[in-house]
């Protein structure tokens, strides 16, 4: 899945040793805005110490963010990550919309003058018989 929008946020690098293989490990976290009418922001991550070098942020850069989320729960509660794979300088849609022609609105129609109806067999339905009054509340 692919995002894009303004970095408005990078958090604390955090970084540690893995429990299991003593291997260390880093996490670089950013907020993302994007751009549309209604903006929305999005935190996700930047998981593994090469991740953190090769795609590093600042803030007010436009990107566009390719990302899996994942879920997982422990102790009977969910948590939902948002972890980035690549991230491209630039928002790549923007990129492509500016290479298409941009399009203009329609000119108006000349005024033509309109088709008379054909009055002929036309028949109306009337359901109330006729001399009846079709209003039939009591008020």
């Amino acid at each position: 899945m692919d995002i894009s929008g303004k970095i408005v946020q990078k958090l604390p690098l955090q970084s540690g040793e893995s429990k299991t293989s003593g291997k260390p490990w880093q996490l670089q976290a950013y907020v993302l805005e994007t751009q549309e009418q209604y903006p929305r922001k999005v935190y996700f991550e930047v998981f593994g110490e090469q991740r953190v070098k090769d795609y590093n942020c600042e803030i007010d850069d436009l990107v566009t963010v390719s990302f899996d989320i994942e879920s997982r729960e422990f102790n009977g509660r969910w948590y939902t990550s948002i972890r980035a794979w690549k991230i491209q300088q630039g928002i790549v849609d923007a990129a492509a919309q500016a290479a298409a022609p941009a399009v203009q609105p329609a000119a108006a129609p000349a005024a033509q003058p309109m088709a008379q109806p054909m009055a002929a067999n036309v028949q109306t339905f009337d359901p109330t018989p006729s001399g009846e009054s079709t209003d039939d509340l009591p008020f």
